[in-house]
This record gives C-alpha cells, structure tokens and sequence, in this order.
C-alpha cells in the first residue's frame, strides 16, 4: 500500500460525497486506520455496549449514540491531522474542514503549549495567623513536594508530579483570612483528576500541621491556566475573496465581529460557545472531560473581570488576515475511559497524537478554525445580517433609536441597504409614528428630526490632567464610542425599580433617603431634586461603558437616567440642567469630583476644561483636532474607585500642600501644552507629555502594577506616550499609538487585559 504525500494525507476532495463504507476504506488505504481498526468502524464493534456503559455510571438503561465525522485538511505545526469529532449538530465539521483547507494553504497552523500542569487546592481555615501560616508553609515547600510525590512515584518516574507550590490568602465576610495551598501538578499524559485529588488529601495533615490552622477542601481546580494552548493562523486576503466578497470585506468583517465579542459579553459568549463547538467535540471523541474544558474556558474568558472573546483576529503584514486563540487546555490521553470505551481508544489511534500536550495543541488549532468559519460564514453568507447589521446597530444608537424600537430600527435599515444616520432617523420617526397610529407627514425629501440622543450618557478618557483638575488645573477629556443609554416604561409596582442587567443590579429604590446604600444615594438624588420618587416606573440601563474602569461610568449613568426620565416625563431639561445634576450625583457618589466627567459624559465633546471656585462655573473650551488622534484603552479589570483615590491624594496634600501644589502646578502646565500638541498635530510631543503626566501622577500615589503594566506593554510596542486615566487605583490607560494599533491591543490581551482602539476627536 502506498502512502500519500505526507502534506497531502489529510486532504481527502469530495470526501462528503463517499458512503461511510467509502469513507473508511479511504482512510484505511492512507494508512490512518490499521486493519483490526479498519474492521471494527465497519463492522460497528468499537460501539460502547450496554454491558460496558453499566460498568461506567450508576442506573444504566441504555447506551446514547451520536454521531463520529472527520475533521479533514488540519496542518499542525507541519504535521497532518485527520480529527475525530463527536458532535449532532449540523455543519460544524464541515465548516471545519472548510477553515482548515484555507489554513494549510497559507502554511498551516502554529500551536504552542506549556506543560500540562494541574492545579491542587488545599484549603484552610481557622489558622491563627494566616500570614505567619504562609510564610511557613512556603519554607516547607519541599517536604510537602516530597510528600506528595510519594503518594506517585510512577507519575515521578515518567517526569511529571508535584513541581511547585503556591500559598494564597483570601479576606473572608467575617473579617479572618482563608489560607489556599496551591499544588501544581504535572500530570504528564493523564488528565490527572483524581491522581491530584489523592495528592491533595495526602498533603493536608502535614499543611494543618504547619499551619496550625484547620483543612476544609482538598479538590483540583477546574481553571487550569496552567496548561494552556495558543494557536496563531496567517490568512493572506487572496485566500479570503470567494463567494461574491473581496478578500479585504472579508477579512475587515472578521475582525469587526471580533472587535464585538471582545467589547461585549453577551456577544462574546456566543462569540467562545463556537470555538468551543470544535473542541468540545474532540473532547467528546478522546474520552476528555469536555464540562471541565468548558468550565476552565469561561473562566478564563472572564479573567480580566469581564467576560470576553477568546480569540483575536486584526490585520497583519501586508493586510494578512491573523487569528490568535489562547485558552486553557487540560486533557489527557491515558486513563480508565480508554479501556471502558473502544471508541475513544480508536479515535486517538485514528488522531495519532503522541502525547496529552499534542492532542491539546490539536484542539486548539480545532478551535480557532472553528471560530474562524463561524465569523466568516457571517460576513459573507450572512454578510447582509451580520456584518451590516454590526454597522446598523451603531448607526441606530447615533440617530438617538431607544431601546423599545432599537430592534425595528436596526432590521429596516438593513432591509434598505442604506445604513446611514439620516436614513436611520426617517425610520425612527416613521416607527414612532406607527406607535401612535398617526401617519407621518414628512415626506423622504424632509430632513428627518435631529437624532434623540437624551437618554444617553457618553463615557470619556482623560489625556491630560487626572486629579489636578480637583484642585483648579486644566484638564483635557473627550468622549469615547462607549455609552451608557437608559429606558423608562410606566409600571403599577408602587416604586422606581431599576435594572443593569451587565453590572448585575436589579433593586428597587428606596423612597426614605437613609435606607439607600451608597449605589442608590447617587441615583436617588436625582429622583428626589426632579420630584419623581413617588412614580411607579421600572428604568433598565444598558451600559456600554465597563464599571468602575476610570472611563467615566458613573457619571454616563446618571446622564442616562437624567435624560431617560426628561424623555419619559417631558420635563424640558437643558443640558446645563443635565449637567449640574449629573454633577450633584458624582458629589454623592466621589466626594469632591472635579466636573469634568459629568461634562463630557452630558456634551459628549473634546475639551479644556477648568473647575470653578467659589460658586463660579467651571472653565470649559470645545478643542478641535486637524485629524483624528489614533489611541488605545487598556483596562485592568481591576475596580478603579475614583472616591477613595480622591481621598488619598486629598490627605496626602493636606500633610504637604507645598509639595502637591507643585505636582499640580506641573500637571496643568502639561495639559495646555497639549492643547497646544492637538492643535498642531505634534504626536510626539503629545506623546511626551503624557509620559510625564503619567510619572506625575505615580509620584501623587493613584496607580497600580496592572496600570504599569499596562504602560509598560504600550510603550514596548510603539506608543509614543502612555499613562493612566482617570482617577487611579485601577481601572485604565490610554496610549497614543499612531502606527500598528493591532500589535499594542494583541499585547494587551496576551497579558490577559482588555484593550479597544479609539481615534479621538472623530
């Protein structure tokens, strides 16, 4: 028997054409199936039987069968895969093998993995002085190494076992510490669950000893970042173009459904439960535990914080399309489902990993191209619905479409083929209209009315002058393309119930102002000034803006609230009265805040601006830009909470007012220095200032390592200037990057942080 090409062996043309009889005896001549397993597909004796499965789990009644496909065309680090895949639902292995054909022909895909470490967790409590506790048992780290390793000397002898140790502390409610041993595992070719487990139970009398405290929970964890797998395809645009669709539409489309799911967890969750299509499925194939894979995705997707995408897709060289996938990935190739399951025992064969870290590399390839053909099938086959329908629903919060019509404006604007803010704003008169059964009467030659932008509040960065402004510097802050928008519908309740289903508030408002908890003391401010608290109402936020992230949040939720109750009860507000009240809630909310989040977040406009002292009314000048100013948001995922930052800087200036007038008098002077910089385009001297704002702002206290981070990763990769935004203590960075973007956001989010390009002044 002759053996194809080695590059060639998993390409098999109009292989969905063949019988499965066909199929087998193909795979069979390329030397992917030996004879005994040649005979046992065709004659179905690698199907689990009764007898078998009630060996497995309890109260067996029958054996579930779903189907085995091939996932065909996988180059892998120069290796050719055929993947067995264990899935019922239609087109996956076909979108498969349709991603990894495009793939192969730019080179293939390229995985690299760490070693496939398992994490312990020993838990204890009660330990009189947890940190004495840490301190010790990381002295004794070799005799519990040592200990543990002797419960597997066999997993020893092949290289793996108990490599290191790890000892957390965590605050409880009740105010004492938890002390958490981590015991990290190499668990070699097995997925080592219970080989952990045993390793765990053996340590904890010698970790109770040490510590003297008392163990509780001895169990592996499911987060196993690691043994992770990062995948990386290079897809040139000629390889993209087919089906009626250039090659860049579709590579840009790509990358903006990406760009989605990286912004947006209910977009990112259906963004990951693709990827996960392909690798749950070869999980399933190779007798993996697909719930603990699952479990150990998710939560590192929502590492940062938030809840996000997976993978990365972004222009590369010459207008490549890229794709990075990092995600954790703990399987194993040995173990007890391989006797108990003749299939799962085919399937590896048939896969011809050699190794558990192989078969993770594999996946993760699996899973990338899995994404890619769910994104690129919605760019093209679904390009009007999907890629178009991305455009529309950003041009529909632009001509002001609330959340009540939002879905029916989004679908007739596609339906028109013409996405654009004027046309979006006939529709939202015309469905206003209809609301009320009254025709209306502007025909399409009229201007449409001006877009209803009242019930929404803009977020906002600071370039330039973070805490100074509190003590009369000028700052420089503009908006970003994040909002928050707010609704409100009448309701027989008795009271003002509020909903953000994204930061997880559903409460009802107090009517008595000192039974409000520090979140409703701010809002509540405004129903009491507007003599509103008596309403039946039911108000849901949609906040665009991430919470407690220096971008302005708070300050954008109160705008929406304010202008949402105007719409909803036609109070006539100005956006003075916006303003001034959306200030008097960052007051309850901050302290002392300077204005200038409430002023952005109301005007949504680039500005100078001042506070004003005794009474007066703060400073404030529209600032215009020559060309957009290309930046990037960094976000730490780390709670950035303005008022206890306000207040350290407050005492700290109170010790030594000399010194931190002086910081501040520095800071406003580089903030009309950049005034100066926007006006004549002078990137790098903008650059420069900020990177003396930012070491000025570390002297006053207010950063964190993530921030550092942060900054450190811009600047390694190109920003001419980066520093922290808002007011400290976490939160975010902004860095101006007028080349390569992509790379500094890619850098951001290989270290596990969320990152977003903004042109300001756009």
């Amino acid at each position: 028997m002759s053996e194809a090409p080695k590059l060639e062996r998993s390409r098999f043309p109009a292989f969905y054409k063949l019988s499965v009889s066909d199929r087998v005896r193909v795979i069979h001549e390329r030397g992917w199936l030996s004879a005994e397993d040649y005979h046992a597909l065709v004659s179905g004796e690698h199907t689990l039987k009764v007898s078998k499965a009630d060996k497995l789990i309890e109260n067996v009644v029958g054996v579930m069968g779903l189907p085995v496909g091939l996932g065909l065309n996988f180059l892998v680090n120069g290796h050719d895969y055929i993947v067995p895949l264990v899935v019922e639902e239609p087109s996956i292995v076909a979108a498969l093998s349709s991603a990894a054909k495009i793939v192969r022909g730019a080179g293939g895909f390229r995985v690299d993995s760490t070693e496939p470490v398992l994490i312990g967790q020993v838990q204890v409590v009660d330990a009189p002085n947890p940190a004495q506790a840490k301190a010790v048992l990381l002295q004794h780290r070799e005799e519990i190494l040592n200990l543990a390793n002797s419960l597997h000397p066999q997993m020893v002898a092949r290289g793996g076992g108990a490599k290191q140790i790890e000892v957390h502390l965590h605050a409880r409610a009740e105010g004492s510490d938890m002390l958490v041993l981590h015991l990290l595992v190499d668990t070699r070719d097995a997925m080592g669950a219970n080989l952990v487990n045993t390793m765990c139970e053996g340590v904890a009398a010698l970790v109770e000893s040490l510590s003297g405290g008392r163990v509780f929970l001895r169990i592996l964890s499911n987060l196993a970042d690691r043994a992770m797998v990062r995948a990386r395809c290079v897809i040139p645009v000629d390889a993209l173009t087919g089906k009626g669709f250039a090659g860049e539409e579709v590579r840009d489309g790509v990358i903006l459904a990406n760009e989605f799911a990286s912004l947006d967890p209910y977009r990112a969750a259906t963004h990951n439960k693709g990827i996960m299509n392909g690798v749950d499925a070869v999980a399933l194939a190779t007798g993996n535990d697909w719930r603990s894979i699952e479990a150990a995705a998710h939560a590192y997707a929502a590492r940062g914080g938030r809840y996000t995408a997976l993978t990365r897709w972004y222009k590369g060289e010459e207008g490549a399309l890229v794709g990075e996938l990092d995600m954790p990935m703990k399987v194993g190739t040995v173990g007890g489902s391989l006797q108990s399951n003749a299939t799962v025992a085919l399937n590896l064969r048939l896969l011809g990993v050699k190794s558990a870290r192989e078969l993770a590399e594999v996946m993760g390839a699996v899973g990338l191209a899995q994404n890619f053909s769910a994104l690129r099938a919605l760019v093209t086959e679904g390009i009007q619905q999907g890629h178009m329908t991305l455009h529309a629903r950003s041009v529909a919060i632009s001509a002001g479409a609330t959340a009540e019509i939002f879905d029916t404006v989004v679908d007739r604007l596609v339906e028109s083929g013409e996405i654009k803010v004027r046309k979006a704003q006939e529709i939202i008169a015309r469905v206003r209209a209809e609301a009320t059964g009254v025709t209306p009467l502007l025909p399409p030659t009229v201007p449409a009315p001006e877009p209803d932008l009242r019930a929404c509040g803009h977020g906002k960065v600071i370039l330039l002058g973070e805490h100074a402004v509190v003590y009369g510097s000028h700052a420089i802050a503009a908006p970003i393309p994040l909002a928050v928008h707010a609704t409100v519908q009448d309701t027989r309740s008795g009271g003002v119930d509020l909903l953000i289903p994204r930061w997880g508030v559903e409460c009802r408002l107090s009517r008595d102002p000192a039974h409000r908890d520090s979140f409703q003391r701010s809002l509540g401010l405004i129903f009491d000034r507007l003599g509103l608290i008596e309403r039946s109402i039911h108000i849901e936020v949609f906040p665009n803006v991430p919470r407690a992230m220096g971008l302005g949040g708070s300050a954008a939720l109160a705008v929406a609230v304010i202008r949402a109750l105007d719409r909803h009860f036609e109070l006539g507000l100005e956006d003075a009265q916006v303003n001034q009240l959306a200030f008097a809630c960052e007051e309850v909310a901050h302290g002392k805040p300077s204005g200038v989040d409430n002023t952005v977040a109301t005007y949504g406009k680039l500005v100078l601006y001042k506070r004003g002292e005794d009474g007066h009314a703060p400073e404030v000048s529209d600032l215009s830009v020559a060309r957009p100013i290309p930046l990037v948001i960094g976000i730490s995922g780390r709670e950035s909470l303005t008022a206890r930052t306000v207040a350290n800087v407050r005492s700290a200036w109170k010790r030594n007012p000399v010194l931190y007038d002086g910081i501040f008098r520095q800071i406003d002077q580089l903030a009309l220095q950049g005034v100066d910089a926007l006006k004549r385009n002078d990137l790098q001297h903008l650059g420069d200032l900020m990177n003396v704002c930012h070491g000025l702002l570390n002297a006053l206290r207010v950063s964190r390592r993530e921030l550092e981070e942060l900054v450190q990763i811009a600047r390694e990769h190109g920003a001419l200037g980066a520093k922290l935004t808002g007011g400290g203590g976490g939160g975010s960075i902004v860095a101006l990057v007028p080349e390569n973007r992509e790379r500094v956001v890619a850098a951001m989010r290989d270290a596990g942080y969320q990152a977003m390009e903004v042109d300001l002044g756009q």
